[in-house]
């Protein structure tokens, strides 16, 4: 069985070149290059100007049609860059879904940091997720945001899942302290949490932000998994990218958080690093590698602030 990230469909920097220029002759490319894949798109920065992303996966299509009829109202609500579509490709013989070409936004993934790096960017994402978090849930709704199809907080579900997955980061070598994976698997029981209707960005972890050069938070990308849901969802990048002392401050930024919120994030961070262990390893991507493994150790901190 394949891997939840398989391709089903690859572009090629001479495909992506064809469908470009066929579809949208007035942008005259001179300069395409791969930017990288994920999950869901394989991406190019063309004309060092803009960002091209094209489906590997038919649910990617419809995700993609979704981020082009949110990103255009979030761009002036945000604090922080986000992409914003400009180029709206459609499905043809040479490809069978529509794709979508933004304006660059400037920045790097961060990989790995130190402590003091991180604690840099604790204002923008705070900032970022109160201002994302209160975003007009009713216009959310008419822009037809979906509610959580994954039930990505079903802790019940997931922890299964979990252990599943922590068995094959131990059994490849990736993860040398089993003790503290084993001692907080044990610990996690099942939330009863009050549901909550709040605009998220629904996979906000390392891979999908970008800083500047000084390593501080700039922008935030790949809004696909974006949907109506649970602040803990989004919260959980207070766990896998800020260290232990910037999580107070964090909150008083953002705002009031209760307990049970913090431990659903908390897990939703522990599981997403896993995750992004196991993808990484599938890549064989050294730099990944070790950027999920520092989330994984930040996320697995003992106590929840």
């Amino acid at each position: 069985m394949g891997q939840p990230w398989s391709a089903e469909h690859v572009v090629s920097q001479q495909l992506a070149r064809q469908l470009i220029n066929e579809q949208f002759p007035e942008l005259e490319v001179t300069h395409l290059q791969e930017l990288g894949e994920g999950f869901d798109n394989t991406v190019f920065v063309v004309n060092d100007r803009y960002v091209f992303r094209f489906p590997r996966r038919a649910i990617a299509a419809d995700l993609l049609k979704m981020e082009n009829r949110i990103l255009p109202q979030l761009v002036p609500y945000l604090p922080v860059e986000i992409p914003e579509p400009i180029f709206i490709g459609k499905s043809s013989s040479l490809y069978p879904w529509p794709f979508t070409g933004y304006r660059l936004v400037s920045g790097k993934t961060p990989g790995t940091l130190t402590n003091q790096t991180r604690l840099k960017s604790i204002k923008p994402l705070a900032e970022f997720l109160r201002a994302l978090h209160h975003f007009p849930i009713q216009k959310a709704k008419e822009l037809s945001l979906p509610y959580d199809p994954l039930h990505r907080l079903d802790i019940a579900k997931r922890k299964q899942q979990l252990e599943a997955h922590i068995g094959q980061i131990k059994s490849m070598g990736l993860w040398n302290d089993h003790s503290v994976l084993d001692l907080y698997v044990s610990s996690i029981r099942p939330i009863n949490y009050k549901n909550r209707e709040v605009f998220v960005h629904g996979d906000l972890h390392f891979r999908n932000l970008l800083v500047n050069d000084e390593g501080i938070l700039f922008g935030v990308i790949d809004w696909g998994d974006a949907h109506i849901g649970h602040p803990a969802v989004d919260l959980a990048i207070v766990y896998s990218f800020l260290p232990p002392e910037g999580r107070a401050l964090f909150y008083e930024i953002y705002g009031h958080v209760d307990d049970e919120t913090k431990k659903l994030a908390q897990f939703r961070a522990v599981y997403t690093s896993v995750i992004l262990l196991l993808y990484s390893y599938d890549l064989g991507d050294i730099q990944m590698i070790e950027a999920a493994k520092e989330s994984l150790k930040l996320a697995l901190t003992e106590h929840v602030q």
